[in-house]
């Protein structure tokens, strides 16, 4: 067993990693760390557990301990939930470490030695794990894009070679983003709110990264452009994509590369048997019917149209942030990277 940890285990995409780690048949869960009025608690009495499953026995009664290097020791990967502000030190110190640490947070995604990876999409941009060791790094830095990102380029995936240069998606994206308390009742009830700080620039930017080529020292990004608007609506998971392209093809052969598209491994534990899933009901995907496709790591894709037009749906909090990056990490290790 490889023995893991997660940074920000008590916050909402911390809790979604402690919920896919505590039972999985790769990785033990033996360290979950938060900030300092939780360290010292048992999990159960730190943690306000807001997932839809009970919180995993296994994980109750262990301690909570400081985010930090020194709680980091013994363990081979960490996982990261904590806010871009803290990871931006925090991670880098625990890779130095010598830990491999696969975030969800933002703060290294763009970094030229940092692999930004949708593990289906862009394995080989691992590849930059090497980059950083010959920097002197012991461990590594691995990252998983923004949430709405990851479900973008999951399903452009399926269609790239269209030669697509233009990309223009709009967002409605879920509560849920925001962690538990990041939008107000009153504020989303009966609204939409059409602005999310920073979420547009993320998906204009690492999309460009993801679809880029690895030249064995850094990503060249891929030659498109990419315009996005970003919208809260009052779902709790799952970020629907309303999204238009200049893919070239009929609606009949777009609709085909979606129904045909396999990815270039498997076997892995949290690998859902189709990454993108297309579905042919004129008002599908759904974020109520569908977000939960493949245990929630599942892109669905419908509503195809003329001149590349499409709807593609995924879990936010799942496939779109701690599965993706838990997906990562198993990916790491069968590869044999750390």
């Amino acid at each position: 067993m490889i023995n893991v940890g997660v940074l920000g285990a008590t916050g909402a995409v911390g809790q979604r990693f402690v919920q896919l780690l505590a039972n999985h048949p790769w990785f033990n869960l033996e360290c979950v760390m938060a900030s300092e009025r939780s360290a010292g608690k048992e999990y159960r009495n730190a943690v306000n557990w807001r997932l839809d499953t009970p919180m995993p026995e296994n994980i109750g009664s262990l301690k909570v301990k400081p985010v930090g290097v020194e709680s980091s020791k013994g363990l081979d990967i960490v996982f990261s939930a904590l806010p871009a502000d803290l990871a931006t030190t925090v991670e880098r110190d625990i890779a130095n470490a010598g830990v491999c640490v696969c975030s969800n947070a933002s703060s290294h995604r763009m970094d030229k030695d940092v692999p930004l990876v949708i593990a289906e999409v862009n394995p080989e941009h691992l590849g930059l794990i090497e980059v950083q060791h010959d920097a002197g790094c012991d461990g590594c830095i691995v990252t998983n894009p923004n949430c709405s990102t990851i479900m973008l380029v999951s399903a452009l995936n399926a269609i790239k070679h269209r030669n697509i240069t233009d990309i223009k998606v709009a967002t409605m994206q879920a509560i849920s983003g925001a962690g538990f308390d990041g939008v107000a009742a009153m504020a989303i009830y009966d609204n939409v709110i059409p602005y999310i700080g920073s979420e547009e620039k993320k998906m204009e930017t690492e999309t460009l990264k993801i679809m880029g080529k690895f030249d064995g020292a850094e990503i060249v990004d891929a030659p498109m452009k990419v315009s996005a608007s970003c919208n809260r609506v009052p779902v709790i998971d799952g970020h629907t994509l309303a999204v238009w392209t200049d893919a070239k093809g009929s609606v009949e052969e777009i609709i085909n590369d979606f129904r045909n598209y396999k990815v270039p491994f498997g076997g892995l534990p949290t690998q859902p048997e189709k990454s993108v899933l297309y579905l042919d009901q004129e008002d599908r995907p759904q974020p109520r019917l569908d977000r939960n496709r493949g245990n929630g790591m599942t892109v669905s894709v419908g509503r195809v149209r003329e001149g590349g037009r499409f709807i593609a749906m995924g879990h936010n909090t799942i496939r779109g942030a701690a599965g993706a990056s838990v997906l990562n990490a198993e990916l790491i290790v069968s590869r044999k990277l750390i």
